[in-house]
Formats: structure tokens, sequence, C-alpha cells
């Protein structure tokens, strides 16, 4: 049921809804005394309930009033005010027309090099003038950034950015998008105006190929991020007819040592503009900001999810009447399948499963199917390893489907040998200790370093069985070699 709409907060006219969440609700509004329009960005007081995670909510949402409020640029989504009517809490800000730049991304338009260096340009400026304030934003990605119809572009959404004279969110707290967090996120260290730097790099990345520099799970992105470097713009897939100039300005903006990346958002502005050769225009061009139909915009087109929801489940609900469409499948089974599929590819699962339902005929061929469009191996490898287990408690999730039809293609796309596979479930149904859980963590420090704190942590939250943890963790290891050698030393704990 809709949510009703008031008439007012506070001192401004409520006139429509442009988005809504689990939280609150993004209102179009009126200021009668300015005779302007407003965006009213809201939270519901009750999710303060004195609980950790109530708190978190509250404080992330006085913070983002607190940090961009402090803040003048034409760059940056400004705040207005900050009050409570009540049973909300709400933040009166700039109302903004446009796209967010994840718009244009996901309807892959290609940016112009002019178009490219217009928008690092604008963005770079307004981090500068953020970071001469004390504040860094944490969070910077396609989806914070709304370019008008005049082709400015705008950051918006300092829910988690850290001020640098305030106690206002941990610096050593690791939140953030994934794929765009700094390194020095991930290993939860202290973090300064260069996490910014890094996630501008990564937007700069997307530009020239469409797609960031790393992708994967949650934590073979903390792997990635921290060890490995990605390919140059122009060699990557999307990038290769990019100019090579990029690719240094690029490299060094995703520098694993911060000191190693720019210094300033000015130091990387200046950079790109002599890489490039020209100067940044004003504006993006016309051609591109129409290129995508006009939608209203606040600070965000809706309220984010609660922590701990599936961005993938809301993409599966949106798709009810066409995963009917394999109607010989029955509608649980497929949500499991696009559920394990969905940690490894994200939410395109829910296209994927639907259109390979289509075409086979029982639940092994299904995953067989899927297993072909995982590309990495480790993923691949984790996708088959909770295949066979599916199929095992299962043993039937297709019209003709057994668990001994689904051994042969599950085997067969797997890559991976019987003892491989043993090692992983050898201590099925074993309880997980502190101590194994102890040597796992230095066993795994071996190949990954200090992240492996934060992979164990996070694999014994999912699960408190022994086989399942070490799985787990295996996952994450992306050489093949590693991840056996991991196992059988898992094995003789």
């Amino acid at each position: 049921m809709p949510t009703p709409i008031p008439e007012r907060l506070g001192k401004y006219q409520v006139t429509d809804v442009l988005g809504e969440g689990a939280m609150g609700v993004v209102y179009k509004g009126f200021d009668p005394g300015i005779q302007r329009p407003v965006a009213i960005k809201t939270i519901r007081k009750q999710l303060d309930d004195g609980s950790d995670f109530g708190q978190s909510i509250a404080a992330r949402f006085r913070n983002e009033a607190q940090a961009a409020g402090r803040l003048l640029h034409p760059g940056i989504v400004a705040v207005y005010d900050y009050g409570e009517d009540g049973d909300v809490a709400y933040i009166a800000m700039e109302y903004v027309e446009g796209n967010n730049l994840s718009q244009y991304l996901a309807n892959r338009v290609r940016f112009s090099d002019d178009d490219i260096l217009s928008v690092m340009g604008q963005v770079l400026e307004a981090l500068d003038h953020a970071h001469q304030q004390g504040v860094w934003h944490r969070d910077i990605k396609p989806a914070n950034l709304i370019m008008t119809r005049a082709g400015r572009v705008k950051i918006a959404d300092f829910g988690i950015a850290r001020i640098e004279s305030s106690g206002l969110t941990q610096a050593s707290t690791m939140i953030g998008t994934p794929t765009h967090m700094a390194p020095e996120q991930f290993l939860g260290e202290t973090i300064d105006r260069r996490v910014d730097i890094y996630a501008t790099g990564v937007l700069l990345y997307q530009l020239l190929t469409g797609r960031p520099p790393f992708s994967g799970s949650t934590e073979q992105l903390m792997y990635k991020v921290v060890y490995d470097m990605p390919p140059a713009p122009s060699k990557a897939e999307g990038g290769e007819q990019r100019f090579h100039g990029y690719d240094s300005v690029v490299l060094r903006a995703l520098a694993k040592d911060r000191n190693q990346r720019w210094a300033t958002a000015a130091d990387f502005r200046q950079a790109l503009i002599e890489a490039v050769g020209t100067q940044a225009q004003a504006t993006v061009s016309e051609a591109t900001v129409l290129s995508v139909p006009a939608r209203r915009a606040a600070a965000r087109q809706s309220v984010p999810p609660a922590a701990g929801s599936s961005a993938v489940a809301t993409q599966a609900s949106e798709l009810p009447a066409e995963r009917s469409m394999a109607t010989q499948w029955d509608a649980e089974v497929l949500g499991q399948v696009e559920q394990s599929l969905a940690k490894h590819v994200g939410p395109m699962a829910a296209v994927m499963v639907r259109r390979a339902a289509r075409e086979c005929a029982d639940l092994g061929a299904l995953y067989a199917r899927l297993a072909e469009q995982v590309t990495h191996p480790a993923a691949r490898s984790s996708f088959l390893a909770h295949a066979s287990q599916a199929t095992r408690l299962t043993g039937a999730g297709g019209p003709s489907a057994s668990a001994t039809s689904m051994a042969g293609p599950l085997q067969a796309a797997s890559g991976t040998s019987a003892a491989s596979r043993s090692t992983a479930s050898g201590a099925a149904g074993v309880a997980l200790t502190d101590a194994v859980r102890d040597k796992a963590e230095k066993l795994l420090a071996v190949h990954v370093g200090p992240i492996a704190r934060i992979l164990v942590k996070k694999a014994a939250a999912a699960t408190a069985d022994r086989a399942q943890f070490t799985t787990r963790l295996a996952e994450s290891l992306g050489d093949e070699a590693q991840r056996r050698r991991f196992l059988a030393d898992m094995e003789k704990l």
C-alpha cells in the first residue's frame, strides 16, 4: 500500500513523491518563504530504536545534513535545512532535474573524450572544494553523481562522509560501495581524502571502458583491490580504442599505496587535462545529456535499502512476469538458483536464470549452462559447489531432474578434481570451532595477507558449519594452486 503523502513537513509544502525505500521517502516540496522547489529526504524516527543498527541509520542521516550542509559549491547538491516533524526527520535540499551517471552507463552511452574530461573536471573540482572544507565523501560512484539537463554534474549523498574535525563516523570503519572502495577501506585502516581520489579513478575507468576495473563477489573484490592491478584502460575490454595517455593517469589514481596517488583532487584534474591536451568544458555536450530520457532526481531517486538487504532481491521482485515464462520450473527452485548465481554475477542473475531455464530440461543442465557464463575460475567453482549441494538436497528441481542425471553436467562444467571437491566438503556437518577459525586465518594469511582477518570474520558470520566455512574461504582465492593448497592444509586440522 503506498505511503500516504503528508500535506507538509515543517514549513515545506509536499507536492509529490520522488522515491520510496525501506527507511523513508524522498518528496518533492515547495519552500513558501523563498518560493522555490525543494527535495525533502525523510527517515522514519522509529528506526532509531536504540539498537546499533538503528543508531547507525539515524547517525548517517544527520551526518549527511551536517557534512553537505557545510559545503557550498555548484557541483554539490545543496542542503538547506534539517528538521523533525512528528515521527519523521527530514533534510530539505536542492531539487535537481536530471539522471545519475549510472543510468548513462546502464544505457551503454559512450562518452566522448571531451565529455569524459568535462565530467571528471566537474567532479574533481567539487571534491577539491569538499576536501578543503575537511570533508571527504567516501562513496563516490555513478549513482551518486547527477547530470542536469544543462550538462552540469552534481555530487549527492554525503550520508557516509567523513568530517575531518569531528567524531562523525569512525575513520577505520569499512563502509562504502565495494567496486569503488580503496584498499585501505577494505583493510580497515585510517582513511583520508585519497579514498575519493581512488573512487574517482574507478569512475574514470568506467567512463573509458563501460565497466569498473574489478568485479566479483565482495570477497573477490577485496582480494583484487588489495593485491591485483587492473588492465590499463586502453587494454581493457571496451576501452581498446581509447587514447593511451589516459592509462598512466588512471593507474596512478588506482594505486594500492595511497601515497602514490594524486595528493589532491586538483592535482588529479590538472594531470588529466595535460594528458588529454585540452581544457575541460564547463558542461557535458547536449547530445550526451539527451541520450537518456529525463527523469526527476533529488539527492537520490530513492532512499537506499536497509543495510544487509539485497539489491539482487529487488531486481528479482521486478521480474515476476518474465520469470514465469519458464513455466515448467518450480519458482522456488529457480529463486534458489538465482540467489546462488547472484553472488558472482550480481543482478544480471535474474535474467540469466530465466533465459537458461527455457532451454534446460533438468537442474544439472541448468547449473552447467549457467556455470559457463561465470568467467572467474574461483567463482565458477563456488557456484558449482553450491550446485552439487543443492542437487543432493533436492534430488529433483526440474521436470526430469535427478541426483544421478545432474552429476555428469556438473562435474564436466566444474573443471575441478574429485579430490578437491571432497576436501572442501569432507567436514560436512562438523561445527566450526574458534580454534579452527584462528588456524584458518593463519593459513589464509599466507595467500592474502592481513585481509585474511576480514575474510574469516565474514565467513564465520555466514555459517557455523566447518565445511561451508572452509569452502567460503577457498572461494576468495583466485589462484587454483593456492586454493588446493589451502584446502589441503585445512584438511589436516
